[in-house]
């Protein structure tokens, strides 16, 4: 007799996944936002189409990995990992504004990084994400535990932490992903430097 092998489906926040629509219609205007629309899912449509309640959890696949590879495919010549980023960087600025912003750019790089990781483990459920080692200019930040991890929301994460630490007032931000759980690493690793 086989096993049957469960994967776990993941869910995300309304509040992650707020941004998306918001993005594309800043960067794409009302016509790329249409098209957008046109070309997602019909379960993210009926999504996207109301508004996103940001304490309810919706699907992750059908609501930021597919439509981000639509967004790829529409803007971005199907460079994922740029879509993805840019999206990202958009999503800090559209999350950490107002009272958050404050809050972020108050504290120390380290101290932010450190609550940045319990606000992603929040947003993302089951997923586990900690700081590793930390310096005053470098830190490493670990995915461990992400059953549908996608390239698509590692650059997101990357491109989220990337425009949060400019917020902070780090310069010269560089993120590195040097081990990923999609090529059966045990973790995805970013490894954070600035200035």
């Amino acid at each position: 007799m086989v096993e049957e092998i469960k994967i776990e489906k993941m869910e995300v926040r309304g509040k992650a996944i707020a941004s998306i629509p918001k993005f594309v219609s800043k960067n794409f205007g009302k016509k790329g936002y249409q098209q957008w629309l046109d070309a997602i899912s019909a379960e993210a449509h009926n999504i996207y189409i109301l508004p996103i309640k940001e304490n309810d959890w919706y699907p992750l696949k059908e609501t930021i990995i597919q439509p981000c590879a639509n967004i790829a495919q529409l803007f971005y010549q199907w460079d994922l990992k740029e879509a993805a980023w840019t999206s990202g960087r958009f999503s800090a600025d559209f999350s950490l504004s107002s009272v958050y912003k404050l809050f972020v750019k108050m504290g120390s790089a380290s101290f932010f990084l450190n609550k940045a990781t319990e606000y992603m483990n929040d947003y993302y459920r089951p997923a586990a994400v900690e700081v590793g080692e930390i310096t005053s200019d470098t830190a490493i930040i670990r995915i461990t535990r992400f059953p549908e991890i996608d390239k698509t929301i590692e650059y997101r994460i990357a491109g989220w932490i990337q425009r949060a630490l400019e917020i902070n007032g780090c310069k010269n931000v560089m993120i590195e992903i040097p081990n990923s759980l999609m090529d059966f690493k045990p973790c995805t690793e970013y490894k954070v430097s600035w200035e």
